[in-house]
């Protein structure tokens, strides 16, 4: 896979990043043009108003391929809290320690930051995700039926408390 770095945008993170989610949400859980369509969306939205003083948005690059990401998004921090979106890495990086260390990135950034609190929404069923939220010290505090990424799911909030 050649050198693996950690790095912010590079040309393609828009395209790459959606890929990515769909690629793995489409073969585990069935999802399908609705999701691919909404992350597209919603990623390409965000980096348009991205402002790196407040926002935060990471890749793990090899050969300025993006092979994952983690993005805080920082709009609504000072009532909601942090958002933290988009955590994800390609098949091939994932049990190596690269989740990890995206997450401290970001959650360093959130207490740089002065946020209160992180947030994040996921689905039953992420287990090593769920690994890492827990080890970082994120606590469920919400879960219910939902249908926010085109399927129904047992959707989960997270909430990291910084203050």
């Amino acid at each position: 896979m050649g050198i693996i770095e950690i790095c912010g945008y590079v040309p393609g993170a828009i395209g790459r990043v959606t890929a990515l989610h769909a690629l793995y949400y489409h073969k585990n859980w069935g999802f399908g043009l609705y999701f691919e369509a909404k992350v597209a969306r919603e990623v390409g939205e965000f980096l348009s108003r991205f402002d790196e003083t407040a926002d935060g948005f990471w890749t793990v690059c090899s050969k300025n391929v993006v092979e994952g990401s983690i993005s805080i998004d920082a709009i609504n921090a000072a009532d909601e809290g942090a958002h933290l979106r988009w955590f994800i890495l390609s098949p091939e990086l994932q049990g190596r320690g690269y989740g990890n260390r995206l997450m401290e990135r970001a959650v360093s950034f959130c207490r740089m930051n002065g946020y209160r609190s992180v947030y994040l929404w996921t689905f039953t069923g992420l287990d090593a995700a769920k690994h890492i939220y827990d080890k970082f010290g994120f606590r469920i505090v919400k879960q219910e039926k939902g249908t926010q990424w085109g399927k129904e799911v047992l959707e989960q909030k997270y909430v990291l408390r910084l203050s």
